[in-house]
């Protein structure tokens, strides 16, 4: 049988670790701390349900049909408005409405890379972005971080010695180790990229899921050269069926991604875009929040204590002040992508840290997700896995 030649771009793609994510997510008989999924009690069903039935009784005709790439005006204006809480003074020109926030970073790199272009991105970093940028054959660059995220020092360092076009970076609750940069080096991360002329990326879905703590202004509001693309989602918050993000850009910059987003789906869906905006505009966003903030808030304090219980002594992991990730490294000989084997015949489910290094480093880490899951499920899935990893340690 004849087969197609793929592009040279589609050998270094993987994506079978994400896809494998969400299938252990979608099995009953396992605890699974896998996919970043938001938990099913927090979705607000009933209030899209019945938003919806008016807007397809009111607006039907208008919301099946074609829309503007840009998005729906109202919505952009009301994303601009609300961005003002993050430190950033946009408006409606800036703001793109994207098809979920992973369409936002696959935009960017879209607008900004030419083959052999460098990103700087962290050790480690959002695992569906690093085949974003090997689709556009970008070369990668790693920045030093700490229990604080990235040192500026070390970014400055890479920008010195690769020349980057873009650093990509998850700021707040980062996926995979829910770590937060502090106001201090967001600031000095602005600057050191505005005096460069490097791109920064700032992936921010999970800063409305703070359970702890004081807000941190995003890296954006301390640009004051132009460099700094926003990406923000509606996956974690709200819903992630609905495929609702947004980008905020320079107004140079802005009309560039449209382009992109034209040539790659027209626009985002427009019966979506006006569910997010009817739900956010009549302040059904904020008392949301708080509900849903308040369940993660006590399954990240069950997973932390149930990981202290459990876990044998030489395993170390984050304490995130939100989000929906705990970021667990193992004594150097324990390889994860091998113990996942172990875990999954013992019905608990976990991602090993490889995929998240675009080295492919990382192989005694592990992502734990605790928002998915269940209370009980989360004291029964820890003690599986702390025993399955004492079993390998004891080996």
């Amino acid at each position: 049988m004849h087969t197609a030649a793929f592009a040279n771009r589609m050998r270094d793609l993987g994506g079978d670790v994400v896809a494998n994510m969400f299938a252990l997510t979608e099995k009953a008989d396992i605890i699974s701390f896998a996919g970043g999924i938001p938990s099913p009690d927090a979705l607000p069903v009933e209030r899209l349900h019945e938003l919806g039935d008016e807007i397809l009784r009111t607006s039907g005709k208008q919301v099946l049909q074609y829309a503007t790439i840009d998005g729906y005006g109202p919505l952009r204006e009301w994303l601009a408005a609300w961005m003002a809480e993050t430190g950033v003074q946009a408006t409606r020109e800036n703001v793109l409405v994207t098809s979920g926030g992973q369409q936002g970073i696959d935009l960017a790199a879209k607008a900004f890379l030419n083959p052999g272009d460098c990103v700087v991105v962290e050790r480690p970093t959002y695992l569906a972005a690093i085949p974003i940028f090997k689709t556009y054959e970008a070369r990668f660059a790693a920045v030093e971080s700490d229990d604080e995220g990235i040192i500026p020092e070390s970014f400055e360092e890479a920008v010195r010695k690769h020349n980057p076009k873009l650093l990509y970076v998850v700021p707040t609750f980062q996926n995979p180790t829910g770590v937060t940069i502090p106001t201090d080096r967001r600031r000095a991360i602005a600057e050191i990229a505005g005096r460069h002329g490097v791109l920064v990326l700032e992936d921010d879905p999970y800063a409305k899921l703070r359970y702890d703590g004081d807000p941190a202004p995003s890296i954006a509001s301390f640009d004051d050269r132009g460099v700094s693309i926003f990406v923000g989602s509606f996956s974690k918050i709200v819903s992630p069926g609905l495929r609702m993000g947004y980008m905020v850009a320079p107004t140079y910059v802005q009309p560039r991604l449209a382009q992109c987003k034209q040539s790659t789906d027209f626009h985002t869906s427009n019966l979506s875009q006006r569910l997010i905006y009817e739900f956010c505009s009549r302040g059904y966003l904020g008392p949301h929040l708080e509900v849903i903030k308040k369940a993660y808030a006590e399954k990240r304090d069950a997973a932390l204590r149930a990981m202290e219980k459990y876990f044998p002594d030489g395993v170390k992991w984050t304490h995130p002040q939100g989000g929906l990730f705990v970021w667990a490294t193992l004594p150097e000989e324990i390889d994860t992508t091998e113990l996942i084997k172990r875990a999954s015949e013992r019905k608990v489910a976990f991602i090993p840290g490889v995929p998240f290094y675009f080295d492919e480093t990382g192989h005694n880490t592990m992502r734990l997700n605790f928002s998915n899951a269940s209370l009980d499920a989360l004291d029964e899935g820890l003690n599986r896995l702390g025993t399955v990893i004492k079993e390998a340690m004891d080996a």
